[in-house]
């Protein structure tokens, strides 16, 4: 049954995401930004697999997609494929203390970004500079246990509510 205290709390912080993605900075910060999208997406999967999974993936990857102006699919398809190796593996990875989370949640950033470097690649558009794409992992995972317990408190903040 899906909780309705859920979608309160869900896709407004996905839209901050994505408008965290969209924010504009200097060329050479362009490089530390991390996947905003996909480090919430892998929170809300291991915290309400039940509701959030590969078709909430497949929506946000294809307004990154649209947002940044890429290849549409390129991201949707990384951000599918990341969902899906944390739902078969969430109930593994909430167990794991922040450090092994984060080198857990750098792992699944490298394989979205090796997958649109790779369709990047593919259409002719691949990077001179390949530390653009590998340094955004590296944040996502340095960033990965504020983000955790940030979202952690918004989302016991909002389960504690009542509904009427």
């Amino acid at each position: 049954m899906l909780d309705s205290r859920c979608y309160r709390v869900v896709p407004p912080t996905l839209v901050v995401a994505l408008m965290l993605m969209m924010l504009p900075l200097p060329d050479w910060a362009q490089a530390f930004r991390p996947d905003w999208v996909t480090l919430v997406v892998i929170y809300w999967i291991m915290a309400v697999p039940e509701n959030v999974g590969v078709t909430v993936a497949w929506i946000f990857g294809l307004l990154l997609d649209v947002t940044q102006g890429s290849i549409l699919g390129q991201h949707a398809i990384g951000l599918v494929l990341v969902a899906y190796l944390v739902q078969l593996q969430y109930l593994r990875i909430r167990v794991y203390s922040l450090v092994q989370q984060s080198l857990v949640v750098f792992v699944l950033l490298m394989i979205k970004q090796l997958l649109v470097l790779w369709v990047n690649g593919i259409v002719g558009q691949a990077p001179d500079d390949l530390a653009s794409y590998f340094l955004p992992s590296l944040m996502g995972a340095i960033i990965w246990p504020w983000l955790f317990v940030i979202l952690r408190d918004i989302r016991r903040r909002f389960t504690h509510t009542k509904i009427f």
